[in-house]
């Protein structure tokens, strides 16, 4: 496999004798031009040759390319560094990176200086004393250059002071931004732009980056049928309207619908991925067969299965072994049994054990005793976001009532049976979910009997903090780190919810260690423990 480059002297420039020779030119008024490239053998030249009047020093970064472009690169005796694609954002900062002088020059294959910018660029680079140079990009399409339906201007940062500008953003939407106030200038010219030579090059970048939209917002941003109607239509409008596309005529009309288009598919494209969600669903149990008994029922009577279902076993005897055995024939998703001794309890860590082995984007944490909702794994998949993590209800039902859904293997309980406590918990209601729903800083109610986040949310911060032994406070120093990382904590309230069947309390002897570590945690901001779920994530990739 290819290994990024990024040691400075990787870099280096052909001279005329064929041997190596390395660049520096850190002095005043001095500009190294950067540019990106793969598969840009017809671009790449004319870019180079604009540059030679004012670059100090020309680096080209190329992503391995299978044409021409190393070969015309190494005639123009430009350095040259292949590095494998980081993204287009940070791709631009490793090229930025390489560069030795006072100032960067940052500009795309496809792009080229005009002369009239060529001449801005030669006097201001007498005596550069701004952070920062914009310019505006004028764009062609087949062979016309294009100042309507927003096109032109599109002004551009471009030139800045080393130290100074960073490429932000991800997929089609970087840009270099400088921190804080700074001083800048606007300079005459355009920064000339080849963009497509035909309806096929123009529709194959539309497709391209609307998929690396829908990839990069996924469960970010929200899309709907509606959204996709108005933002299209409004789209055309503008391009063709109100930014005057009319008065390109047919290529006007072309361009305004292509970038239509490219508002359609984005959309539709999300709205697709956000309805892609994988999940695993972890079942908590020790030594109680009948309960994980009918968790398992329960979870056979989804309207939506998860992918996978893992339970996750604190040392139960061979009953619960058996048992899941006989259920792993019944279901049409993988049911695994993830078991170690009984040394105690050690829930997170059995918990961690379990979440290293799942193969989904999404967990779903519940324990052996809660029954679920039939509509439990759609509605949290409905809730699931980037950014948050999802703390579910539960409805508690006292003994007799236990007793009673375990004999007659029932898997609701109404709104109006006696014997539950939390009965506003039972209420069903998606509608109202939408409505009462809502992020919260409090802490008080968070448990893993029903929790859902992203498993790499919980990787980065390593899982469950396997200092804590005993009953207590496990999930709550979890989610205290998790909220530490910026990742909110999101009531599902009317939906999402389970039935826990009651059970003696267990004992609390280790709560006063346990809580002098969550307070640790609280005061001292951690956003990570030390012994946690890396130690199986690594196992698990060996």
């Amino acid at each position: 496999m290819r290994q990024p480059l990024f040691d400075f002297y990787s870099c280096f420039v052909l001279n005329q004798t064929g041997t190596l020779q390395f660049n520096s030119c850190e002095m005043k008024n001095t500009i190294s031009a950067v540019i990106i490239t793969f598969n840009e053998e017809a671009n790449i030249g004319r870019c180079i040759d604009s540059l030679r009047p004012i670059a100090d020093e020309i680096i080209v970064v190329d992503c391995y390319s299978a044409d021409d472009t190393k070969e015309i690169c190494q005639r123009k005796q430009v350095t040259f560094v292949e590095n494998e694609f980081l993204g287009f954002a940070n791709q631009k900062n490793f090229a930025a990176s390489l560069a030795t002088c006072e100032y960067i020059l940052s500009l795309d294959a496809d792009e080229y200086l005009s002369t009239d910018l060529t001449q801005s660029l030669l006097k201001v680079k007498q005596d550069l004393k701004m952070d920062g140079y914009t310019m505006n990009r004028l764009s062609s399409y087949a062979g016309e250059w294009i100042r309507t339906c927003g096109w032109y201007p599109d002004t551009k940062l471009r030139l800045w002071k080393k130290g100074k500008g960073v490429w932000k953003g991800q997929g089609i939407h970087e840009r270099v931004e400088i921190e804080g106030e700074y001083t800048s200038a606007h300079l005459k010219g355009d920064l000339l732009h080849h963009a497509y030579d035909n309806i096929t090059q123009f529709l194959e970048k539309i497709q391209r980056y609307s998929d690396i939209y829908a990839r990069e917002h996924r469960h970010k941003v929200r899309s709907s049928g509606f959204k996709i109607f108005y933002k299209t239509t409004f789209a055309f409008v503008k391009s063709f309207l109100l930014k005057k596309g009319i008065l390109d005529g047919y290529k006007g009309l072309l361009i305004s619908v292509c970038n239509a288009n490219f508002v359609f598919y984005k959309y539709s494209k999300l709205r697709e991925a956000n309805n892609e969600l994988t999940t695993s669903l972890i079942i908590s149990t020790y030594n109680r067969e009948d309960a994980l008994e009918m968790v398992l029922l329960s979870v056979l009577n989804q309207s939506e299965l998860p992918d996978e279902v893992i339970i996750a076993d604190d040392g139960s005897q061979n009953d619960t072994r058996e048992l899941i055995e006989r259920y792993q024939a019944k279901f049409a998703t993988k049911l695994v049994h993830c078991w170690h001794e009984d040394l105690g309890f050690r829930a997170g860590q059995i918990r961690n054990k379990a979440i290293a082995m799942a193969t989904q984007d999404y967990v779903i944490s519940v324990d052996g005793d809660m029954v679920l909702h039939e509509d439990f794994i759609k509605m949290h998949k409905k809730a699931a976001w980037s950014g948050r993590f999802i703390q579910g209800s539960r409805v508690l039902l006292s003994d007799s009532t236990t007793r009673k859904v375990i004999e007659n293997k029932q898997l609701s309980v109404s709104f109006f049976e006696k014997g539950i406590r939390n009965r506003l918990n039972s209420y069903f209601s998606p509608f109202l979910s939408k409505i009462i729903s809502r992020s919260t800083t409090k802490l008080e109610g968070t448990r893993t009997c029903n929790m859902a986040f992203w498993k790499s949310d919980f990787v980065r911060i390593n899982g469950f903090n396997e200092d804590i032994v005993g009953w207590g406070r496990e999930d709550t120093e979890m989610a205290v780190r998790l909220m530490n990382t910026g990742v909110k904590r999101y009531n599902l309230k009317f939906a999402g919810f389970g039935y826990h069947l009651f059970h003696p309390e267990n004992s609390r002897e280790m709560l006063s260690v346990n809580d002098g570590i969550l307070s640790k945690t609280i005061t001292e901001r951690l956003s990570r423990c030390a012994n946690g779920i890396n130690k199986y994530i690594t196992l698990s990739e060996a």
